[in-house]
């Protein structure tokens, strides 16, 4: 479930605040690189310590086993694997290179660093009894890690860039019993149906286009109290799939010389901002001028 890639996206990806351009040093340093692992280690191991804690304490134990939920959530989570491999990728990528690792290198480390970041949720949910491992979470993180390997290889650059977006619904109060969450942090990454993935194009590097403007395809889903189709219709609730065409605003064009302010942009620019978009879902097609 994304509530738990989330806390390990965020905590990991913090240690991009040290890293400053890929070129600051032509060869690798190695003081940086052992204060990143140190760091990023550290930052990891408190977080999943946390992470077993908060998800894992209560739920009874049993032997390890896999459980099919590719069919639960419209597919929404699988897409939060997608975005927190590939996001997890790009930001271990950009770190060795501020070690001083060579770009290739870099980027083929991240994407194996950035799939095997996530395999851990696996292994805690595989031995709860609530849970069971998921062959399509782990096929999903895959999937991420290796986009943002491929273009890569492919462009030398990241040209289409995953992103995220959240709007409160009113189904948590149809779920007292919290699985939707309880107020606006939990229902941030317990809410499917709020959450929206989105795929940014950047456009100037394929055609004539303005480099701070790109398309953005997403998608969504709505009407979600339950996991499945079956139990959703059987409380009389109808899920729907959601898909958008809209704009988006690249932030990664804009350079300051402070730290501080491109680490922000850096993580701004993992967000898909309010911008005109068109809905398709359930045969009707609607128009929203601060889709988000």
């Amino acid at each position: 479930m994304s509530s738990r890639f989330i806390l390990i996206l965020c905590a990991v990806l913090a240690i991009h605040a040290n890293a400053q351009e890929s070129d600051t040093v032509s060869n690798v340093d190695k003081r940086r690189l052992n204060s990143f692992i140190i760091i990023s280690s550290s930052a990891y191991a408190i977080t999943l310590v946390g992470l077993n804690e908060l998800w894992y304490k209560e739920s009874e134990r049993q032997s390890f086993t896999f459980f099919n939920d590719n069919h639960e959530w419209k597919q929404i989570d699988k897409l939060g694997h997608f975005y927190s491999a590939f996001h997890l990728s790009s930001g271990t990528s950009k770190s060795l290179q501020w070690c001083g690792v060579k770009k290739n290198k870099s980027d083929l480390w991240g994407s194996v660093v950035g799939f095997m970041l996530m395999v851990p949720i696996e292994i805690f949910d595989g031995f709860s009894a609530n849970y069971g491992a998921s062959l399509g979470d782990l096929g999903a993180n895959a999937v991420g890690a290796g986009f943002y390997l491929g273009q890569s290889l492919l462009w030398d650059e990241i040209r289409l860039h995953p992103k995220f977006s959240f709007h409160r619904t009113p189904y948590p109060a149809l779920r007292p019993d919290g699985i939707l969450g309880d107020g606006m942090p939990s229902e941030l990454i317990k809410d499917y149906n709020g959450q929206t993935y989105w795929l940014s194009v950047d456009m100037d590097k394929f055609i004539k286009f303005p480099k701070w403007l790109n398309i953005a395809v997403g998608y969504g889903a709505d009407g979600m109290v339950y996991a499945t189709d079956a139990e959703n219709e059987a409380a009389g609730y109808r899920a729907v799939r959601e898909y958008y065409l809209g704009i988006d605003f690249d932030l990664s064009h804009i350079k300051t010389r402070s730290k501080a302010l491109n680490t922000f942009l850096f993580f701004v620019n993992m967000i898909k901002l309010p911008a005109p978009a068109i809905r398709f879902s359930d045969n009707k097609v609607t128009f929203n001028a601060f889709e988000f």
